[in-house]
């Protein structure tokens, strides 16, 4: 029975139905859920950081019900998605209630589509990368994929990484340079590629242009089917939901840097590099993506298997409670400062 442990991550997509299919201050319950009561059972449930036995390890690399876990997310998803359209075409919601389904849509992409996506992105078998690509479209962060596996863990913790948060960087600031940062990256690393190979720019090996390519006709599905009122809202979740994810890249590697070794190399990435949550609730509703330390140590390691390290700097909350101390740049600061190493605050 714990092998299905994970299947509590359903129940951000159950929160957000009841979203979409209510009204009034319920078109809000996905929010109140993921902010309110995650937190409340991470505080009444607490901390784990037992590690699995490498027998346990490998029994549970190998079993299959955890990547089906990850692709039920696909269609609950999408059939999601065409719930909240649909309502939106059909009823004549009022301005908050607009806000309360982009809120909830937004936490639903992110959560069970990008945190999915970034999973499944980080896979051998060339249809699970395929599933995530899928998941990062309607979030319009198809160029996360590149930017992500080829350059983020490269350079994390390190100024050349723009999903780093420098100390004492607000969260605000955060999402502008991280965005337009990682979107450039992407774009570089993808036209070094073509280079290598003696590629052109318009080759149709240029992942770049097609995840523009597909994200139109995403859009212009979306039209086609309902309205371009839909088609704004959708583009506006689709923002929400990407910001989200920024919310997680800040607190993940807050004022963490590395050191440069005396060859004027980077020394290698190491679990103190990223910020770790072992709160139960929070590590089973993002599928263990707040064991982050482990996963940058060995980014090919299966969520169900990951550790927890005891030499990594550890959050006070879980990520849910993070991501709203972040939202309030003094307080983030109070509680976070104090815990940044001394020695990487200058860097």
């Amino acid at each position: 029975m714990k092998d299905l442990k994970y299947i509590f991550a359903y129940t951000i997509p159950a929160s957000a139905y009841f979203s979409f299919v209510s009204s009034g201050i319920w078109t809000y319950s996905t929010v109140f859920y993921a902010f309110l009561v995650i937190p409340i059972l991470d505080i009444l449930t607490g901390e784990s950081k037992e590690n699995l036995t490498e027998e346990d390890a490998y029994y549970k690399k190998t079993k299959w019900i955890f990547d089906l876990m990850l692709y039920l997310n696909i269609p609950i998803v999408f059939v999601l998605l065409f719930i909240l359209y649909s309502n939106i075409q059909l009823i004549n919601y009022q301005t908050l209630e607009i806000v309360g389904l982009v809120l909830s849509g937004g936490i639903l992409l992110a959560t069970n589509g990008i945190n999915v996506a970034h999973e499944l992105g980080h896979r051998t078998p060339y249809f699970e990368r395929f599933f995530s690509k899928i998941l990062y479209m309607p979030c319009f962060y198809m160029h996360f994929y590149i930017e992500h596996n080829f350059g983020h863990h490269l350079n994390v913790a390190t100024p050349e990484d723009g999903a780093s948060a420098r100390f004492n960087q607000t969260l605000y600031s955060f999402w502008f340079s991280s965005v337009t940062r990682q979107y450039k990256s992407a774009w570089k690393i993808q036209i070094e590629m073509l280079n290598r190979k003696k590629l052109s720019f318009f080759s149709i090996k240029n992942d770049m242009l097609w995840y523009h390519l597909i994200q139109t006709i995403y859009l212009i599905v979306i039209y086609g089917i309902f309205s371009s009122k839909v088609m704004l809202i959708a583009v506006v979740i689709g923002v929400v939901a990407f910001l989200f994810l920024e919310c997680i890249n800040y607190i993940e590697h807050y004022g963490l840097r590395r050191f440069k070794t005396e060859f004027g190399r980077y020394e290698r990435v190491q679990p103190y590099h990223s910020w770790n949550s072992n709160f139960n609730v929070g590590r089973i509703t993002l599928y263990e993506l707040t064991r982050h330390s482990d996963h940058h140590y060995k980014s090919s390691k299966k969520y169900q298997i990951l550790n927890s390290h005891q030499e990594c700097p550890t959050l006070p909350f879980g990520y849910p409670a993070s991501i709203l101390l972040s939202l309030v740049p003094p307080l983030w600061f109070r509680v976070m400062n104090p815990l940044v190493p001394k020695t990487m605050k200058s860097l």
